[in-house]
Protein backbone atom coordinates (compact mmCIF):
# COMPACT_ATOMS: atom_id res chain seq x y z
CA UNK A 1 0.00 0.00 0.00
CA UNK A 2 1.50 3.44 -0.86
CA UNK A 3 1.45 5.54 1.69
CA UNK A 4 -0.47 8.87 1.42
CA UNK A 5 0.02 11.56 4.32
CA UNK A 6 -3.10 12.69 5.16
CA UNK A 7 -1.37 13.55 9.11
CA UNK A 8 -3.56 16.32 11.30
CA UNK A 9 -6.91 15.90 7.99
CA UNK A 10 -10.82 15.23 10.03
CA UNK A 11 -12.52 13.42 7.62
CA UNK A 12 -16.14 12.76 7.21
CA UNK A 13 -17.46 9.71 5.39
CA UNK A 14 -20.92 9.36 4.72
CA UNK A 15 -22.37 5.35 4.68
CA UNK A 16 -19.06 4.88 6.14
CA UNK A 17 -20.21 1.54 8.55
CA UNK A 18 -20.01 -1.04 5.45
CA UNK A 19 -18.64 -1.54 2.26
CA UNK A 20 -16.40 1.07 -0.01
CA UNK A 21 -17.61 3.74 2.65
CA UNK A 22 -15.93 1.69 5.72
CA UNK A 23 -12.80 0.57 3.12
CA UNK A 24 -12.22 4.58 2.40
CA UNK A 25 -12.39 5.56 6.08
CA UNK A 26 -10.02 2.21 6.97
CA UNK A 27 -7.62 3.80 4.47
CA UNK A 28 -7.51 7.56 5.61
CA UNK A 29 -7.15 6.45 8.92
CA UNK A 30 -4.22 4.70 7.83
CA UNK A 31 -2.82 7.47 6.25
CA UNK A 32 -3.17 9.61 9.39
CA UNK A 33 -6.42 11.30 8.99
CA UNK A 34 -8.95 11.34 12.04
CA UNK A 35 -12.59 9.75 10.59
CA UNK A 36 -15.89 10.09 11.49
CA UNK A 37 -18.32 7.99 10.16
CA UNK A 38 -21.76 9.09 9.35
CA UNK A 39 -24.46 6.25 8.90
CA UNK A 40 -27.96 5.63 9.22
CA UNK A 41 -27.10 2.06 10.88
CA UNK A 42 -25.92 2.36 14.20
CA UNK A 43 -25.10 -1.26 15.14
CA UNK A 44 -22.66 -0.90 11.97
CA UNK A 45 -21.72 2.08 13.32
CA UNK A 46 -20.46 0.87 16.42
CA UNK A 47 -18.83 -2.05 14.78
CA UNK A 48 -17.33 -0.07 12.12
CA UNK A 49 -15.81 2.52 14.88
CA UNK A 50 -14.62 -0.35 17.18
CA UNK A 51 -12.68 -1.57 14.42
CA UNK A 52 -11.11 1.84 13.18
CA UNK A 53 -9.70 2.00 16.58
CA UNK A 54 -9.48 5.46 18.55
CA UNK A 55 -8.76 7.55 15.48
CA UNK A 56 -12.61 7.59 14.59
CA UNK A 57 -15.91 8.49 15.81
CA UNK A 58 -19.49 7.90 14.58
CA UNK A 59 -22.48 9.63 14.48
CA UNK A 60 -25.79 8.46 13.31
CA UNK A 61 -27.00 10.58 10.30
CA UNK A 62 -30.01 10.31 8.06
CA UNK A 63 -28.74 12.57 5.44
CA UNK A 64 -31.81 12.58 3.29
CA UNK A 65 -32.62 15.16 6.38
CA UNK A 66 -31.31 18.69 6.07
CA UNK A 67 -31.33 19.90 9.35
CA UNK A 68 -29.86 16.39 10.67
CA UNK A 69 -26.98 17.08 8.20
CA UNK A 70 -25.75 20.65 9.78
CA UNK A 71 -26.62 18.99 13.47
CA UNK A 72 -24.41 16.27 12.76
CA UNK A 73 -21.90 18.66 11.24
CA UNK A 74 -22.11 21.26 14.47
CA UNK A 75 -21.61 18.41 16.74
CA UNK A 76 -18.92 16.56 14.13
CA UNK A 77 -16.26 19.58 14.31
CA UNK A 78 -17.24 19.97 18.09
CA UNK A 79 -16.05 16.73 19.04
CA UNK A 80 -12.99 16.36 16.20
CA UNK A 81 -12.16 19.29 14.37
CA UNK A 82 -12.67 21.34 11.69
CA UNK A 83 -13.67 19.16 8.63
CA UNK A 84 -11.28 19.01 6.09
CA UNK A 85 -11.91 16.06 4.23
CA UNK A 86 -15.52 14.74 3.20
CA UNK A 87 -16.08 11.92 1.28
CA UNK A 88 -20.13 10.82 0.24
CA UNK A 89 -20.82 7.15 0.00
CA UNK A 90 -23.97 6.74 1.82
CA UNK A 91 -26.12 5.26 -1.21
CA UNK A 92 -28.94 2.67 -2.16
CA UNK A 93 -29.81 1.26 -5.25
CA UNK A 94 -32.98 0.50 -4.91
CA UNK A 95 -35.29 -2.51 -6.71
CA UNK A 96 -34.62 -3.31 -10.51
CA UNK A 97 -37.86 -2.49 -12.59
CA UNK A 98 -38.53 -1.02 -15.82
CA UNK A 99 -39.10 2.86 -15.85
CA UNK A 100 -43.10 3.04 -16.81
CA UNK A 101 -43.64 0.38 -14.06
CA UNK A 102 -41.20 1.59 -11.30
CA UNK A 103 -42.84 2.44 -7.73
CA UNK A 104 -43.10 5.89 -7.29
CA UNK A 105 -42.10 5.86 -3.75
CA UNK A 106 -38.74 4.24 -4.35
CA UNK A 107 -37.79 6.61 -6.83
CA UNK A 108 -38.12 9.60 -4.53
CA UNK A 109 -36.56 7.35 -1.93
CA UNK A 110 -33.51 6.70 -4.23
CA UNK A 111 -33.26 10.27 -5.51
CA UNK A 112 -33.80 11.60 -1.71
CA UNK A 113 -30.48 9.52 -0.71
CA UNK A 114 -28.62 9.62 -3.37
CA UNK A 115 -28.83 12.88 -4.53
CA UNK A 116 -30.73 15.40 -2.29
CA UNK A 117 -28.36 13.69 0.11
CA UNK A 118 -25.24 14.44 -1.55
CA UNK A 119 -26.24 17.75 -2.05
CA UNK A 120 -27.23 18.11 1.84
CA UNK A 121 -23.85 16.91 2.56
CA UNK A 122 -22.03 19.49 0.22
CA UNK A 123 -23.79 22.35 1.06
CA UNK A 124 -22.89 21.70 4.93
CA UNK A 125 -18.99 21.26 4.46
CA UNK A 126 -18.58 23.94 2.17
CA UNK A 127 -18.76 27.11 3.97
CA UNK A 128 -16.14 26.28 6.75
CA UNK A 129 -13.77 25.18 3.73
CA UNK A 130 -14.36 27.88 1.71
CA UNK A 131 -13.61 30.05 5.20
CA UNK A 132 -9.92 27.86 5.62
CA UNK A 133 -9.22 28.15 2.00
CA UNK A 134 -9.03 24.53 1.84
CA UNK A 135 -10.88 21.25 1.70
CA UNK A 136 -11.43 17.99 0.10
CA UNK A 137 -14.75 16.74 -1.47
CA UNK A 138 -15.24 12.80 -3.37
CA UNK A 139 -19.04 11.95 -4.30
CA UNK A 140 -19.20 8.31 -5.34
CA UNK A 141 -21.25 8.51 -8.01
CA UNK A 142 -21.45 5.26 -9.89
CA UNK A 143 -20.84 4.18 -13.93
CA UNK A 144 -24.75 3.86 -13.75
CA UNK A 145 -24.70 7.74 -13.97
CA UNK A 146 -22.51 7.25 -17.31
CA UNK A 147 -23.79 4.99 -19.17
CA UNK A 148 -27.36 3.92 -17.25
CA UNK A 149 -28.48 0.71 -16.90
CA UNK A 150 -31.96 -0.62 -18.19
CA UNK A 151 -34.62 -1.23 -14.79
CA UNK A 152 -32.61 1.03 -12.99
CA UNK A 153 -33.37 4.21 -13.75
CA UNK A 154 -33.59 5.99 -10.89
CA UNK A 155 -30.03 4.89 -9.41
CA UNK A 156 -28.72 5.75 -12.74
CA UNK A 157 -30.04 9.35 -12.54
CA UNK A 158 -29.65 9.79 -8.89
CA UNK A 159 -25.65 8.92 -10.30
CA UNK A 160 -25.62 11.56 -12.69
CA UNK A 161 -27.28 13.89 -10.78
CA UNK A 162 -24.23 13.62 -8.92
CA UNK A 163 -22.33 13.79 -11.57
CA UNK A 164 -23.07 17.05 -12.48
CA UNK A 165 -23.39 18.41 -8.98
CA UNK A 166 -20.33 17.65 -8.89
CA UNK A 167 -18.45 19.46 -11.81
CA UNK A 168 -20.51 22.37 -11.03
CA UNK A 169 -19.27 22.89 -7.20
CA UNK A 170 -16.01 22.09 -8.05
CA UNK A 171 -16.09 24.99 -10.78
CA UNK A 172 -17.62 27.19 -8.02
CA UNK A 173 -14.90 26.53 -5.70
CA UNK A 174 -11.90 26.41 -8.08
CA UNK A 175 -10.60 29.84 -6.97
CA UNK A 176 -10.00 27.80 -3.80
CA UNK A 177 -7.95 25.44 -2.54
CA UNK A 178 -10.61 22.86 -2.46
CA UNK A 179 -10.73 20.10 -4.88
CA UNK A 180 -14.20 18.26 -5.24
CA UNK A 181 -14.50 14.97 -7.78
CA UNK A 182 -16.27 12.22 -8.34
CA UNK A 183 -15.48 8.59 -8.78
CA UNK A 184 -17.99 6.61 -10.88
CA UNK A 185 -17.57 2.52 -10.00
CA UNK A 186 -18.21 -0.21 -11.60
CA UNK A 187 -20.28 -2.66 -9.50
CA UNK A 188 -18.41 -3.66 -6.09
CA UNK A 189 -18.80 -6.78 -3.82
CA UNK A 190 -20.59 -5.06 -1.26
CA UNK A 191 -24.09 -5.43 0.26
CA UNK A 192 -25.97 -3.04 -2.01
CA UNK A 193 -26.13 -6.07 -3.96
CA UNK A 194 -28.39 -8.09 -2.30
CA UNK A 195 -31.35 -5.57 -3.12
CA UNK A 196 -30.25 -6.80 -6.77
CA UNK A 197 -31.54 -9.62 -8.54
CA UNK A 198 -29.34 -12.38 -9.63
CA UNK A 199 -29.98 -12.02 -12.92
CA UNK A 200 -29.04 -7.97 -12.82
CA UNK A 201 -26.05 -8.65 -11.00
CA UNK A 202 -24.44 -11.03 -13.94
CA UNK A 203 -25.56 -8.26 -16.39
CA UNK A 204 -23.31 -5.95 -14.50
CA UNK A 205 -20.31 -8.55 -14.17
CA UNK A 206 -20.19 -9.49 -17.76
CA UNK A 207 -19.79 -5.94 -19.29
CA UNK A 208 -16.39 -5.30 -17.16
CA UNK A 209 -13.73 -5.90 -19.05
CA UNK A 210 -11.52 -6.98 -16.42
CA UNK A 211 -13.83 -9.88 -15.55
CA UNK A 212 -14.45 -9.47 -11.80
CA UNK A 213 -15.95 -6.63 -9.76
CA UNK A 214 -14.15 -3.84 -8.41
CA UNK A 215 -12.45 -4.59 -4.56
CA UNK A 216 -13.59 -1.63 -2.29
CA UNK A 217 -9.67 -1.65 -1.33
CA UNK A 218 -9.20 -0.43 -4.72
CA UNK A 219 -11.87 2.25 -4.52
CA UNK A 220 -10.12 3.70 -1.33
CA UNK A 221 -6.90 3.82 -2.90
CA UNK A 222 -8.43 5.96 -6.07
CA UNK A 223 -9.85 8.17 -3.05
CA UNK A 224 -6.91 8.37 -0.52
CA UNK A 225 -4.77 10.26 -3.53
CA UNK A 226 -8.02 12.51 -4.45
CA UNK A 227 -8.08 13.71 -0.56
CA UNK A 228 -4.41 14.59 -0.60
CA UNK A 229 -2.77 17.46 -0.52
CA UNK A 230 -1.13 15.97 -3.71
CA UNK A 231 -4.31 16.46 -5.81
CA UNK A 232 -3.53 21.09 -5.75
CA UNK A 233 -4.79 20.96 -9.08
CA UNK A 234 -7.63 18.23 -10.53
CA UNK A 235 -11.17 19.13 -9.53
CA UNK A 236 -14.47 19.10 -11.02
CA UNK A 237 -13.56 16.23 -12.40
CA UNK A 238 -14.89 12.25 -12.20
CA UNK A 239 -12.43 9.36 -12.03
CA UNK A 240 -13.28 5.98 -13.63
CA UNK A 241 -13.28 2.97 -11.52
CA UNK A 242 -15.11 0.67 -14.14
CA UNK A 243 -12.85 -1.87 -15.21
CA UNK A 244 -12.76 -0.44 -17.93
CA UNK A 245 -16.59 -0.43 -19.19
CA UNK A 246 -16.67 3.38 -19.79
CA UNK A 247 -16.54 4.48 -23.25
CA UNK A 248 -16.20 8.19 -22.00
Amino acid sequence: MNQIDLAGQHAVVTGGAQGIGFAIAKRLVASGASVTLWDLDADLLRKARGELGASARAQTVDIADAQAVVDALQRTETEGGPVSICVNSAGIAGPAAPLDAYDIGWWKKIIDINLNGTFYVNRAVVPGMKARNYGRIVNIASIAGKEGNPNASAYSASKAAVIGLTKSLGKELASYDIAVNCVTPATAQTRILEQLTPEFIEYMRVRIPRGRFLEVDEAAAMVAWLVSKENSFTTASAFDLSGGRATY
